[in-house]
């Protein structure tokens, strides 16, 4: 069930009229709702993989539970090894099963010693890294007794499986969503009304902007062999809006969706484009899986601590694992190598801590200077996404290599014409509004709330029109996928 879905317009306010007019008054029964609700919501797209989620969530809760009985060290962590086993065992069966298998072989055929096998026809659940990473921080935090574990199956059944947030994030720690579930929950209006407007917003970047770029950035990409370098430019500006509007908008909803049942759920984007440097950038994408692999990878790994060798280590590891992460196939872990290319000369000058503040804050402008640095680090990002979008390596390079080419110079086929010109309309009025909300937690937060109520009405429904005349084809969700 796709949140830009006939489907889910209907299913939300089912479920909101059932949590708070017949539920309200049992936080159990609220709870366990949740669970039934989460479950039909990933079950739309296919129940089978529903007994995943079940397995993954008793195997947790048994650790959990476990944990707190033991004190002996192997025993602790035997109990944290079996979840961390059984849960990046089904995540590297169904997702990177095929990857290892395909580059045994050809390494065998490169060295002469050929052999057969064959491919797994293997679907991949929707959202299995994200319940995975998510479930994953429960047994860690309580091996490492920063939680205590729940007694409360439901409670845990239902963080889980939350259905907001469970195929794309943002990827909640325990110790922060867990604890809310035990909580009684009472309807905030301005909560509901709030999260209803990053909702508007986020479903504004999905499917105005992100689905209209993801034409384009489709079509250039797809027979980029045809085109100029000044086009395959603009393919991939194309494509980096798509992908941040698509994600984005993705976790404004989620957000949004669970204010509406009185959740309150990390912020996962804080306007990334506008970051001065590569350390920054990483500070304001994907917070939730950056913060993740800090806390569960880097930091144990010694972190920035140790000599030159071990920081320039950690660094690769960290942005090819989440490279990785992202998919079975060498364009992402090259994405995430790039990535830590370029982050270490920071790292190294102890200036990857420099930009931590908000750019231009109370400005309307940003200095010259800021200015610069963010158009060098959207250029350098600009250039790692090629790869991330790119079919496979060998066209990655072809399309590198035909931007760095003379015709770089030509002007550029705006494919479409007048779609075309409307879509770049579109994506430059929405980097003015980003830009003048870039303080806040999504960019219209606060954006005409000092107007009249007519006013600021006319603005709401001025945006669900532009999302009915001029929304795109519909497009999955791109990190559906991951």
């Amino acid at each position: 069930m796709f949140f830009n879905s006939i489907d889910f317009a209907v299913f939300l306010p089912i479920i909101f009229v059932l949590y708070w007019f017949v539920a309200h008054k049992n936080i159990k029964l609220q709870n366990l709702l949740i669970v039934v609700a989460s479950y039909v919501f990933y079950g739309w797209w296919d129940w089978r993989f529903l007994s995943l989620i079940l397995f993954s969530t008793i195997v947790d809760y048994s650790v959990g539970i476990g944990l707190k009985k033991q004190d002996e060290k192997w025993k602790r962590k035997a109990l944290l090894w079996t979840s961390i086993l059984v849960n990046l065992g089904f995540l590297g069966f169904f997702k990177y099963y095929n990857f290892f298998l395909d580059n045994f072989v050809s390494a065998f055929s490169f060295f002469g010693s050929p052999i057969n096998s064959n491919s797994l026809d293997i679907v991949l659940p929707v959202g299995i890294s994200f319940y995975t990473f998510q479930t994953l921080s429960y047994t860690i935090d309580v091996y490492k007794k920063k939680l205590e574990p729940t007694r409360d199956f439901i409670a845990f059944s239902a963080f889980v499986s939350f259905f907001p947030q469970l195929v794309a994030g943002p990827i909640e720690r325990a110790t922060n969503l867990l604890p809310q579930f035990y909580k009684n929950r009472r309807f905030d209006y301005h909560k509901a009304v709030d999260g209803l407007r990053q909702i508007l917003w986020g479903l504004f970047k999905k499917m105005v902007i992100a689905d209209n770029a993801a034409e384009m950035a489709n079509q250039i990409f797809n027979h980029s062999a045809g085109y100029s370098g000044s086009t395959l430019v603009l393919g991939a500006l194309f494509f980096a809006f798509q992908i941040y509007g698509d994600f984005s908008g993705y976790s404004d909803i989620a957000i949004g969706t669970s204010r509406l049942f009185g959740f309150d759920l990390m912020k996962n984007f804080a306007f990334p484009y506008f970051s001065r440097d590569i350390a920054e950038f990483w500070r304001r994408w994907h917070i939730s899986l950056s913060t993740w692999f800090r806390d569960y990878l880097y930091i144990p790994l010694g972190g920035s601590r140790g000599d030159i060798r071990i920081k320039i280590r950690n660094i690769f590891i960290i942005f090819i694992v989440s490279g990785f992460w992202h998919g079975a196939n060498w364009t992402f872990i090259i994405w995430g190598a790039l990535n830590a290319i370029y982050f270490l000369p920071l790292m190294l000058l102890r200036k990857n801590r420099v930009n931590t503040n908000v750019v231009a804050q109370g400005k309307y402008l940003p200095s010259v200077k800021e200015f610069l640095n963010i158009s060098v680090t959207f250029v350098f990002t600009l250039l790692a996404w090629i790869f991330f979008r790119a079919e496979n390596v060998g066209h990655a390079w072809s399309y590198l290599s035909t931007i760095f080419s003379r015709s770089i110079f030509t002007v550029p086929s705006v494919v479409g014409n007048r779609h075309s010109l409307l879509i770049i309309f579109f994506i430059v009025a929405f980097i003015v509004v980003e830009w003048f909300g870039r303080e806040d937690q999504y960019a219209i937060a606060r954006f005409g709330l000092k107007w009249k109520r007519p006013v600021r009405h006319a603005m709401y429904y001025s945006i669900i029109a532009m999302i009915f005349w001029f929304g795109g084809s519909e497009q999955q969700f791109i990190y559906f996928q991951f």
